[in-house]
């Protein structure tokens, strides 16, 4: 029953891209900062909707899968630079991951992340995949 709180109480954060943006320094966070790690301003911080766009950063194909992916092997895992400078980490989708290079323009997606069970609670969130 926590585990099930504890995913609604995130709903913004998983259904959409919502980071912070402090109005100090000009730096974005994903996910949400309450200090920025940058220039340790408290409370001149505020939330930022990301568009959802940016470019790969680096990113790894992970072959030798745990069980709970071994259906999706291989896949890409990368880190995207979002639009607005912040970095996020996440699968990306619908392409051939021998084809992916550093730089290639990506889109978010949401996605099933996790099942809980045959009858469980499926958990969405967010993925990448190239931009057309």
């Amino acid at each position: 029953m926590s585990e099930i709180i504890k995913g609604w109480r995130h709903n913004d954060q998983r259904y959409n891209l919502i980071g912070t943006k402090c109005n100090k320094c000009g730096n974005t966070f994903f996910p949400k900062r309450v200090v920025c790690p940058n220039c340790r301003s408290h409370g001149d911080i505020e939330d930022l909707q990301f568009i959802g766009t940016g470019k790969i950063y680096t990113y790894s194909v992970i072959h030798a899968a745990t069980d709970d992916f071994k259906t999706n092997s291989p896949y890409a895992v990368g880190i995207i630079e979002l639009d607005e400078g912040a970095k996020v980490t996440a699968q990306i989708v619908d392409c051939d991951v021998n084809n992916l290079n550093i730089g290639d323009e990506v889109e978010v997606v949401f996605r099933k992340i996790s099942e809980e069970g045959k009858e469980g609670v499926i958990s969405y969130g967010y993925k990448f995949k190239l931009k057309e």
